[in-house]
């Protein structure tokens, strides 16, 4: 029966011969199908994947090198290019649309051998905390059917939480690869801004979206990251620098680190009280390993999710007003009298519900007369995150708080109220409006049986420090 750990124990395996890239597909696919009810995947490419096991198989037999990613099963969300399949954001104004090229990250997977099984579902438009804004439908959380898997990359935690894929890429525009991740009780990271290509991933709001990876180990989200990152000629925004490597592994694990944490953070109204104490807990461990912690002021921490929604909604209010149906998706069947009407009709038909609020709110965040008092103020609340973020990395090696302020909640329980489910972000959204490299580790269980996570920030293009600090912690601390 074939068992999935890590890639290197993999990849091990296969230098055996003791299992085949096969032998995984034929796995994932039968899990796939047997999980049908989580509603992970809005598309499988069974026997496309199938074959390009078959292939590498056939490859390593005749005694080719195992490339980076060398018959890993990874799924991708929805949003991402893959050339001549489905690409659909889990909106109807996609329906049925097929991509014409492929991501540079998809490019970067194939390129190392990996097996891609299937698309994942989403929040429409990676629009969402909670993976129920989708055409498709919901996605269940595998812990409990009941609840949220959180959002928008819902569907790409779900896959790689409940073992229907080895990792999964997702996207993070606010916290919708962290979130999950914390909900579902895997790992999380969101690069640094620019460090994984945007080319070919449906943009929501550009100067905040990022490509983001899930999985159950850190060397695994090590080995993704370092595959699929780099500069690209086509996204003017990806990093030139290289992604550092760490040349000795075995001294980290002595380092002692110097971290802080926002007094505000936990001590805000909307965090679970268990959360709260069994971080401070935590925090004190740390202490006793030897790292120094600090408590600090962050008195923009109330801005902070206004500040995410005025500039993110109105990002995406431009990048939506190409889906018009005229050049491809769904378009009206009704009989309209001018193309202002065809517009309004097609749009109002093929957008769903908190997609349409946002494009309405950045409409309106950008219209005359408001423009100043919202939008120019965003952007000045931006750039003081940014200049206090870059003088705190000055003294501190990270910066650590909760993820989520709640566990997952019940389905539902948030659909008629978005300002809760927007303030739900409070503790994501400040990593992508500063650009910074975040992730989520699952380090704690709630009393009411659900995991949450920790969240771990570092400077900018540190993912180094971030993913070593990150195994320290999951390899020393049990909590």
């Amino acid at each position: 029966m074939f068992s999935f750990l890590s890639i290197e124990q993999y990849h091990e395996q296969l230098r055996l011969q003791a299992t085949s890239c096969t032998a995984a597909v034929t796995h994932y696919l039968a899990q796939i199908e047997e999980h049908k009810n989580l509603n992970a995947y809005v598309a499988v490419y069974a026997k496309e994947a199938v074959e390009k096991a078959a292939q590498l198989d056939k490859k390593r037999m005749e005694g080719e090198p195992l490339k980076a990613l060398h018959g890993v099963v990874i799924a991708i969300k929805d949003v991402m290019a893959y050339k001549n399949h489905r690409l659909t954001a889990a909106s109807k104004i996609l329906e049925n649309f097929e991509s014409i090229y492929s991501a540079t990250a998809i490019e970067k997977l194939e390129a190392a051998d990996a097996i891609i099984i299937g698309n994942c579902n989403c929040d429409e438009f990676a629009m969402g905390s909670s993976n129920e804004n989708s055409y498709y439908g919901p996605v269940l959380n595998a812990i409990d059917n009941s609840k949220v898997p959180g959002g928008s990359s819902g569907g790409s935690a779900v896959a790689v939480q409940a073992g229907l894929c080895m990792v999964s890429l997702g996207s993070d525009t606010g916290g919708s690869v962290r979130q999950p991740a914390d909900f579902c009780g895997i790992i999380g990271l969101k690069p640094t801004y620019g460090r994984i290509s945007r080319y070919g991933l449906i943009a929501y709001a550009s100067s905040f979206d990022q490509i983001g990876i899930f999985s159950q180990t850190i060397p695994d989200t090590a080995l993704v990251l370092q595959t699929i990152s780099g500069s690209d000629e086509y996204d003017s925004t990806a990093l030139k620098t290289p992604l550092s490597q760490s040349s000795d592994k075995t001294n980290q694990e002595d380092k002692k680190y110097s971290i802080c944490y926002f007094k505000e953070a936990l001590n805000h109204p909307s965090l679970d009280e268990q959360i709260k104490k069994q971080i401070l807990s935590f925090i004190e461990k740390l202490k006793a390993a030897g790292h120094q912690i600090k408590a600090i002021d962050f008195e923009l921490l109330e801005y902070i999710v206004p500040t995410y929604y005025v500039l993110t909604t109105a990002e995406a209010s431009s990048n939506l007003s190409r889906y018009d149906g005229v050049r491809f998706g769904h378009r009206t069947k009704d009989n309209v009298k001018n193309l202002t009407a065809f517009y309004s009709k097609t749009r109002t038909e093929g957008f769903g519900k908190e997609v349409q609020r946002r494009i309405m709110l950045g409409t309106f965040v950008l219209s005359t007369g408001y423009y100043d008092a919202y939008y120019s103020k965003a952007q000045q609340v931006r750039r003081l995150l940014v200049d206090k973020t870059s003088l705190l990395f000055k003294d501190f090696d990270a910066i650590i708080m909760p993820t989520v302020p709640t566990t997952a909640f019940p389905i539902g329980e948030k659909s008629n109220d978005p300002i809760a489910m927007y303030l739900a972000d409070i503790y994501t959204v400040f990593a992508n409006l500063t650009g910074v490299p975040a992730i989520s580790i699952p380090l704690f269980k709630h009393s009411n049986g659900l995991p949450f996570g920790l969240q771990i920030m570092t400077a900018q293009e540190d993912e180094l420090t971030l993913l070593q600090f990150s195994e320290l912690l999951l390899q020393q601390f049990d909590c």
